[in-house]
């Protein structure tokens, strides 16, 4: 499959979980990535998305070697499981600089190198759906929706499409980090019943990348296994699932 051949795609959070999966399958596609990540390694370069200078050097080598991008997919984050009464100043502001400031910031720097065709791809979270507890995490995805939104208005006429892709409960190093009850929960919660795989979630932000997507805007993609869909119904209907049996309509 080359659905991106010879496009340029920039990804950050290439170093692991979803954005690992995301860069490989780009590639796959026939894209050149530059892979970016807090920690280098091999084909990655070491970026922090949280700082604007990072982003200026970045579209600065760009536009000298005459690049013109194709692509931006941020995958870059970062969580804190503190609850609303317990999530910290210094807690909440680092998940904001990462989840919600690094998408902005990579927006304004490498959107003026992009053409008409062009495609960004915010990586959400079915938390952003939801009301999860993870007060600093939720907040900030939920604040990404809304950076998409204006993005997708704003570079519109340019012909440059934003959309955001809701990941629901995937295999990451970042949900293994999670407690056990948590993961129950969530793949109880999931209609699908069972947890997500990296590579789902990148094949359908490869497809928004793609050109089969060309008339894709502003659009709001979970890749959940139904978890925001049931939008809580499924506690309800798995308790009664085993003596229930609805009456014939009349």
């Amino acid at each position: 499959m080359s659905v991106l051949k010879d496009k340029i795609i920039v990804v950050t959070g290439a170093g692991s979980g979803i954005g690992e999966a995301v860069a490989g399958e780009v590639e796959k596609a026939g894209a050149r990535v530059l892979a970016l990540d807090a920690r280098p390694s091999g084909k990655l370069r070491q970026f922090d998305v949280s700082q604007e200078s990072a982003w200026a050097e970045l579209a600065a080598e760009l536009h000298a070697s005459g690049t013109h991008l194709d692509g931006l997919v941020n995958c870059a984050g970062v969580t804190w499981r503190a609850r609303v009464g317990d999530v910290t100043v210094d807690a909440f502001e680092r998940v904001q600089s990462v989840n919600v400031l690094g998408p902005l910031l990579g927006i304004q720097a490498l959107a003026p190198l992009m053409a008409a065709g062009g495609s960004i791809v915010n990586i959400g979270s079915v938390a952003a759906l939801q009301g999860h507890y993870p007060a600093a995490y939720t907040t900030s995805k939920w604040a990404l929706r809304g950076l998409t939104h204006a993005a997708c208005l704003e570079l519109g006429p340019r012909g440059i499409r934003v959309n955001i892709v809701h990941p629901g409960f995937i295999e990451t190093p970042m949900t293994a980090s999670a407690d056990d009850a948590f993961k129950t929960s969530s793949i109880a919660g999931t209609p699908l019943g069972r947890a997500g795989h990296t590579h789902e979630v990148a094949a359908v932000v490869t497809f928004v990348l793609s050109d089969a997507a060309s008339f894709v805007t502003g659009a709001e993609i979970p890749v959940d296994g139904g978890a925001s869909s049931q939008a809580g119904a499924q506690p309800v209907s798995d308790a009664l699932r085993p003596t229930y049996s609805a009456p014939l309509p009349t």
